[in-house]
């Protein structure tokens, strides 16, 4: 279904229609993002060819209405100094919608900012295909989503803001297929406008559905950003997806090495004891993903679900440079809790649903596309055991997750954090390098459901623990893990020294680290990397 083709028809209904506000236009929006001075316009003058009067008449007032010659707008500027290509809808020329002139301005737009190597931000509003034109306007959607696949398989970034309203074609082509998506706030968004719903059903659309805050609540877009925030945002995002690439490695980085190498934690450091390891991985004051990046990362920049309608609070994706190094962030998030509880049972913590490895694997994706490293952190204590997992289909995405982090072309680092138990932990795990923290571990299942199967008690669960050589020095021993990093100020028993400060010094020299790392990776061969890969996973467990 497509959207509305006239000014009037808002693809609101009168009961649903949001608010009047003051929107800009697309010329005001374009002058709020770019740099003052910096805008070219890039669009040639268009005429009007219509044979039918009624078109040519509106077309005419639209022109007059807007100063424009056409509802899209496309150019260049600066943001914060960096050239970045722009293309936006006029959504008072004809609703914004789209026929057969303005969607050859946007494919040229878009095929001018691949061949100049420009990031593009696109700013749709829009009622979708020009109705007056049809069917051939009907199918620019196409070459505009194609134009746009291929600046993103070019590895250059795509961000969209979706402004109030963007409806039909539009949002079910060039609408949806940002690295990156953000949306103003309160603004109408959905693939059948209201107006269009009620007219053909005879009923109001549900309420609340289709506006941005819902729909980033459900995965659906990753941020709600006013016009005065939209411009700096644009550019920290940039700052980690435009990285460039030539690879700056950091001192404490160089010479590291085309392939695995096991490197000894501190020398004469105490191994504690796998139940102390648990014990210690389990306590609610234990940083996170969450706690490394507040430390030891910059531009941290949030994204929001799967980016196809699912969200799942067990898994935390974020743009970043971590000590430096711009990456891909995907991690398990630790549940919130007061200080001083506990959470020494297996069941603690957010459980991991199949929509959080749909989630990782949009990571992943945005890694392969833009070339950015990718960081993983493992601190899980399982995946989601319910109904709604199985049918969801938790298996089949822990399959996926582990095919694409074993072929996935992009520098790829594991950061084993806290908790390692089963499926979730080693659908993350696939690596060129994995780093762990000094208490992290890593099993088949939680160490209490290995004693069950075992023992038919979660009694010894320690004991299986200990066989099963889940410590991060058994698993430096068997060549999973590469390097250890100690956790300053705790004891064998894993407990903070009294005053210590220990958990943001223990970030802040684990993010400098995972940044150098980072950094390393990225220098290397990209084919000698991944065939290193793929020997490190067939080798484990095979005599060394």
């Amino acid at each position: 279904m497509t959207g509305t083709n006239s000014p009037r028809a808002t693809g609101a209904s009168r009961a649903s229609r949001a608010p009047r506000v003051s929107r800009p236009s697309a010329r005001e929006l374009i002058e709020a993002i770019v740099d003052p001075g910096s805008w070219h316009g890039w669009d040639e003058p268009v005429e009007i060819t219509t044979d039918d009067p009624e078109y040519r008449a509106d077309l005419e007032r639209a022109r007059e209405r807007t100063g424009l010659d056409e509802s899209v707008i496309t150019g260049e500027g600066r943001i914060e100094g960096r050239r970045v290509a722009l293309v936006a809808c006029e959504f008072r020329f004809l609703a914004g919608s789209i026929g057969v002139a303005a969607g050859e301005r946007l494919v040229r737009a878009v095929e001018w900012a691949t061949a100049e190597r420009l990031p593009l931000l696109a700013a749709p509003a829009s009622g979708g295909t020009r109705m007056q034109e049809g069917t051939v306007a009907f199918l620019q959607m196409v070459k505009v989503a194609a134009a746009i696949t291929d600046h993103k398989a070019a590895g250059l970034p795509y961000l969209v803001h979706l402004r109030h309203p963007t409806t039909g074609g539009v949002l079910a082509s060039w609408g949806s297929l940002g690295h990156v998506t953000a949306a103003e706030p309160g603004a109408l968004i959905g693939f059948m406008g209201p107006r269009v719903h009620e007219a053909l059903y005879g009923e109001e659309f549900p309420p609340g559905v289709q506006n941005a805050e819902n729909l980033m609540n459900h995965g659906l877009i990753d941020a709600v950003l006013p016009l005065s925030r939209l411009s700096g945002v644009a550019a920290r995002v940039l700052r980690v997806l435009c990285a460039g690439d030539a690879v700056s490695v950091p001192a404490s980085a160089a010479g590291a090495p085309a392939t695995p190498r096991r490197v000894p934690g501190d020398a004469g450091a105490v191994v504690p004891s796998a139940e102390a390891s648990i014990r210690a991985s389990r306590r609610v004051e234990r940083p996170g993903v969450r706690d490394l990046l507040r430390v030891a990362a910059d531009d941290v920049s949030p994204l929001s679900g799967t980016g196809a309608g699912e969200h799942d609070p067990g898994l935390l994706l974020a743009l970043a440079r971590v000590g430096g190094t711009p990456c891909v962030v995907l991690g398990h998030n630790r549940r919130s809790a007061r200080k001083g509880e506990t959470a020494e049972g297996p069941g603690e913590g957010q459980a991991l649903g199949p929509a959080g490895l749909r989630t990782a694997r949009r990571g992943m994706r945005i890694a392969a596309e833009l070339g950015l490293p990718l960081l993983t952190v493992i601190d899980t204590a399982g995946a989601a055991l319910s109904r709604e997992a199985e049918e969801g289909g938790l298996a089949a995405e822990i399959a996926r997750c582990l095919a694409d982090m074993v072929t996935l072309p992009a520098p790829t680092l594991c950061l084993l954090l806290g908790q390692g138990a089963g499926g979730a932990a080693l659908a993350l795990l696939p690596a060129d390098r994995v780093v762990a923290a000094r208490h992290a571990w890593l099993s088949p299942l939680p160490p209490e459901g290995a004693s069950a199967i075992l023992h038919r008690t979660t009694e010894r669960a320690y004991e299986v623990a200990a066989r099963q050589g889940v410590r991060s020095a058994d698993l430096l021993a068997q060549g999973i893990v590469d390097r250890i990093v100690e956790e300053d100020g705790e004891g064998e028993d894993g407990e903070d020294a009294e005053g210590s400060g220990a958990p943001d010094v223990f970030l802040g020299r684990l993010g400098q680290l995972l940044g150098a790392e980072l950094a390393a990776l990225r220098a290397q061969d990209p084919d000698e990397r991944l065939a290193a890969r793929r020997v490190r996973h067939r080798r484990i467990g095979l005599p060394r």
